[in-house]
Formats: structure tokens, C-alpha cells, sequence
């Protein structure tokens, strides 16, 4: 019989999300920044720049998740958006001053 108090992934899981949400309370009240969009600027701080497809890959966030929070961060100036050259349907997000 399975008893997710001793089923490990379900541990880590539970642990992950209550490191996450300590976190995010921290970055809520000093940055004003929900999950989605510390870990985008967390991803960002690493790279010079990177494309929202690559962003949810590398968080494990979803297309929706990750569009959304670009779109915040764009409008509070964190993040800067610009074409891809290599390829004019896709864009590439990076962080502005305001923003490191």
C-alpha cells in the first residue's frame, strides 16, 4: 500500500513547493515578483539572453506560464523583448538594467 508521507518524489515535492513558496514571499514583498516571474529573472540573471521556448525548458514552465510572466516583466521594464534574426517568429528575452 502506498503512503505518500514515506513516498519520496511526493516528499521532495512537497518540499520544493514550500522552498518555492518562501522564496516567493521574499520576492513578493521586496520585488514585487510572483514565482513565475522570479524564476524567469533567475533564468535570465544566468544568460544573456534567451528565447521564452528555452526559458520553459529550462524552469519547467509551461508556454502560458512563461508568456505571461515576460509580459509583466516587459511592462515593469525588467525584461527587454527583441527579434530573433536567426528566425523572425520566435524572440529573444533578456534582462534590462532595472532588471539585474
Amino acid at each position: 500500500m502506498l503512503t505518500l508521507d514515506r513516498f519520496l518524489p511526493y516528499r521532495l515535492s512537497v518540499a520544493s513547493n514550500a522552498v518555492s513558496a518562501r522564496i516567493a514571499q521574499s520576492y513578493r514583498k521586496r520585488f514585487d515578483l510572483k514565482v513565475p516571474e522570479w524564476r524567469l529573472v533567475a533564468i535570465l540573471a544566468e544568460h544573456e539572453q534567451m528565447t521564452p521556448q528555452e526559458i520553459g525548458r529550462a524552469g519547467e514552465l509551461d508556454k502560458i506560464t512563461v508568456s505571461r510572466a515576460a509580459a509583466a516583466l516587459i511592462d515593469r521594464g525588467l525584461v527587454a523583448q527583441h527579434r530573433n534574426p536567426g528566425d523572425g517568429r520566435s524572440h529573444f528575452l533578456s534582462l534590462t538594467r532595472s532588471g539585474r
